[in-house]
């Protein structure tokens, strides 16, 4: 009785792990690598044959010469891969309301802003992931004169290279339309 239970039991259960814990992965990985190798492969940057990161995850730039991201809670120093997460802070946490007022007047002194100009949330509030490759158009260009003046270009071209690495919206209508840092900061870079 046992045997009857038990083979079939065990024999399912090899026949189902083969399957889908081997040939449906390989079936899958497969077809992504013949469609879209690109995205399969984690959608990495690649400069002078050297890997530069992912355009789906953010990175830290703190130099004056780039743009720079979304401020990242993920780890002990933001912008870690293997802590992604946002904060735990609430909106009227006191802790949360002066981090942010804290990160607009230095995003104000560092873009050469008046106390009047009105900063992007996506410039002072980190995300849910803490790893956006990604800011809205406006904060963008809030940091082009800064970035064109670093690096000796006008804030025309500047302005041009910003335009050319925004991703529009999802399916045409889901979303906004945002920049891309790491790939903005590769193209400035290839400027020289």
């Amino acid at each position: 009785m046992i045997r009857r239970q038990v083979l079939p039991a065990l024999l399912m259960m090899v026949v189902l792990t083969v399957l889908l814990g081997i040939v449906y992965p390989l079936a899958v990985t497969g077809v992504a690598q013949a469609t879209m190798s690109g995205k399969a492969d984690g959608s990495l940057i690649t400069v002078n044959g050297t890997k530069v990161g992912s355009s789906l995850i953010g990175q830290n730039f703190a130099e004056a010469k780039y743009f720079h991201p979304r401020p990242s809670a993920a780890g002990e120093k933001g912008y870690d891969a293997m802590a992604s997460a946002g904060t735990n802070l609430g909106p009227t946490n006191p802790a949360l309301i002066t981090a942010i007022a804290d990160r607009v007047t230095a995003y104000r002194k560092e873009n050469d802003l008046s106390d009047t100009t009105l900063v992007p949330i996506d410039a002072v509030t980190t995300s849910g992931s803490g790893l956006d490759p990604q800011i809205s158009i406006a904060n963008a260009e809030l940091q082009t004169a800064r970035v064109a003046k670093e690096r000796g270009l006008s804030e025309s071209q500047v302005a041009s290279l910003v335009k050319e690495h925004t991703d529009g919206r999802d399916l045409g209508f889901l979303g906004q339309p945002a920049v891309n840092v790491l790939e903005l900061n590769v193209a400035l870079d290839a400027l020289g």
